[in-house]
């Protein structure tokens, strides 16, 4: 006990022990007095008690349980302050030292035992392997539709896509406690709230919807569902509307001008996930591209065949633009017409066949051909769209684009592309292609001059037949094709007789004139089956495939008359030539020096006999 108690223990004990000292005497006054002060001083006792003040120092609440030997603890003589923070028995008591005012009670939460598992598996969710560049934005806002759903305690969350030119909005994603109630299908712009935010381009809100109203109001569900609150905002890419975030709830009243703004923030990420997206997808394009082109001059090309020029185009153009069915048409000089040559369909869908003549007028095909402009359709479901022929019929259903091959003034053909998506190739790509396809035209235009050559070369510039080495090569490989398939042929080798006295009736020379003749009579009675070609001055050869000497015997002899009463013109004058033909047998053999000696022995029997004449050798 220190001397301060000590103090007031004194001085409580002097009122009582006065108060005794007068009660004994024996005067009546001082005693009533005294018992009047006695009085008073117990009453300031209780008001002291339950005052809960004693010097200003501590409280004690009226309702703890104090022991008899309760001590306080002792004030120093710096007069620390204290305070009794504990209804327990032994009081805590926080001085100036040790005092914190941040100080809370404890807050109890359950913590699961797996909680840093599950976050790390959301927090590094990775990306399913199987999703493409157009499925990553779709999974993204997936995600983030996720989060608005959970943060507004929201019955769906919903993603539009907003087609301007079309006017309608369709569903691209949603998240939903009722997710086969949703209509899959696109909405055309009308009365409901969704229209409203797309005519006025401002975020709307409805706080108490009635169930009357529900049907006619919120349109992107199969049935009513009970929605009381709606908000929607729109979301905006480059100055124009291109999609709406709409938000629902079973519940009254759950949104606010809050949620309106809330939402604009989450529209501001996803449109820069949008920028991103787009962004990266043209580079990759582009790279993509490049790429491609890259493959079509590479060194690996094959441009010593036509098939090897056509390989190497479409696995360029594979590349260079997505498509479900390719068609190159190419244009041919010595028909003088466009032919589909390489047809590619990855669909199972009917679509047109290899070797179908294009029709220049009333198609899309024609028409790039004759305009020389690209022709691009986003949506081929109509039935006036022809693509290649006016009689073709096709449910090619989708997008169509038809790319001409021009060098310079020459128009070499058209490359066409097709996809089953509708709206899929843009003016951008319209015009990649159309810068590109300069160096496909330039291949195209190497390989038909280089082709060209060959054939010139093959050919005698005079009758247009092939010439003696030509001739062999393929008389060769089809003398293999028919001893393979055990099949007859026959070769005639057919002689212009000799015309001295002829000679003599003309102003220079006729043997030109006369082999042009006869080289055209000959093409005529052909198949083409058959082979053409001139093995010296004055000496045509015939193969026949599939076809015994006998009946080539019996055309020779038709080709023999035909030509001996087929009078020439030469300049002014005209006068009639004659052939010999000798035939021989080649089925079963293989060697074709060996064929060429019979037909030659052949023929020299018909031109002993004097000439106009035909012999067979089998």
């Amino acid at each position: 006990m220190d001397k301060r108690q000590k103090k007031r223990i004194l001085i409580f004990l002097l009122v009582p022990v006065l108060a005794i000292l007068l009660f004994v005497t024996d005067d009546l006054l001082i005693r009533v007095i005294t018992i009047a002060v006695m009085i008073i001083y117990v009453a300031f006792i209780i008001f002291l008690r339950d005052s809960v003040r004693f010097d200003g120092r501590y409280s004690i609440n009226e309702k703890d349980d104090i022991d008899d030997d309760y001590n306080l603890p002792p004030i120093s003589d710096h007069d620390e302050s204290f305070k009794i923070v504990s209804k327990n028995s032994k009081v805590e008591v926080i001085t100036s030292d040790n005092y914190n005012p941040e100080f809370k009670a404890p807050k109890t939460t359950l913590i699961p035992p797996d909680l840093r598992e599950r976050f790390e598996e959301i927090a590094n969710e990775s990306l399913p392997p199987e999703i493409g560049h157009d499925g990553q934005f779709t999974f993204a806002l997936e995600k983030m539709l996720t989060v608005i759903k959970d943060a507004y305690s929201a019955h769906t969350a919903v993603f539009f896509w907003y087609n301007k030119k079309k006017e309608k909005l369709t569903i691209e994603k949603f998240v939903s406690a009722a997710p086969n109630e949703i209509a899959k299908r696109k909405f055309d712009i009308e009365d409901d709230i969704l229209s409203k935010i797309v005519q006025k381009g401002e975020p709307e809100l409805l706080s108490d919807i009635s169930p009357a109203a529900e049907s006619d109001v919120i349109r992107y569900y199969d049935k009513a569902q009970g929605i009381r609150s709606f908000v929607g905002v729109p979301l905006f890419y480059e100055g124009s509307l291109i999609a709406i975030i709409a938000v629902d709830s079973k519940v009254g009243d759950q949104f606010g001008i809050e949620t309106i703004y809330s939402l604009g923030r989450f529209v501001r990420v996803i449109t820069m996930i949008i920028q991103i997206f787009e962004e990266k997808h043209s580079d990759s394009v582009s790279q993509q591209r490049l790429k491609g082109l890259l493959n079509l001059i590479g060194p690996e090309t094959n441009f010593d065949t036509e098939e090897g020029v056509l390989s190497s185009m479409q696995n360029a153009l594979s590349d260079l633009i997505e498509w479900d069915a390719f068609v190159f048409v190419y244009f041919k000089p010595v028909e003088q017409k466009f032919e589909a040559l390489r047809v590619t369909n990855k669909t199972s869908l009917k679509y047109v066949g290899q070797g179908l003549q294009i029709d220049l007028s009333g198609t899309l095909v024609g028409k790039a051909i004759l305009s020389g402009i690209p022709v691009k359709i986003d949506d081929t479901a109509s039935d006036s769209y022809k693509r290649y022929s006016k009689s073709e019929d096709l449910t090619f259903d989708g997008s169509f684009m038809a790319i001409p091959l021009m060098y310079g003034s020459q128009n070499f053909g058209v490359l066409c592309f097709e996809s089953l998506k509708k709206n899929i190739y843009t003016n951008s790509d319209v015009k990649f292609l159309n810068n590109s396809v300069n160096i496909i035209s330039y291949i195209i235009y190497s390989h038909s001059s280089q082709t060209l050559i060959k054939s010139l070369i093959a050919l005698d510039l005079e009758t247009r037949a092939l010439n003696l080495e030509t001739f062999k090569e393929r008389l060769s490989s089809d003398l293999y094709k028919a001893n393979s398939l055990n099949v007859p042929g026959a070769l005639a080798l057919i002689k212009i007789d000799e015309f001295l006295e002829q000679e003599s009736l003309f102003d220079g020379d006729p043997l030109p004139k006369v082999l042009k003749v006869v080289a055209e009579s000959i093409a005529k009675e052909m198949t083409p089956l058959n082979i053409f070609g001139r093995v010296d001055g004055k000496i045509f050869a015939v193969y026949f495939f599939n076809t015994d000497s006998k009946n080539v015997f019996i055309w020779a002899e038709k080709l023999r008359v035909k030509i001996a009463r087929k009078p020439i013109a030469i300049v002014s004058k005209q006068n009639t030539y004659t052939i010999s033909i000798g035939v021989a047998s080649t089925h079963g053999k293989l060697d074709t020096d060996e064929v060429f000696n019979n037909a030659e022995l052949a023929l020299q029997k018909a031109v002993e006999k004097g000439g106009n004449a035909v012999r067979n050798i089998n």
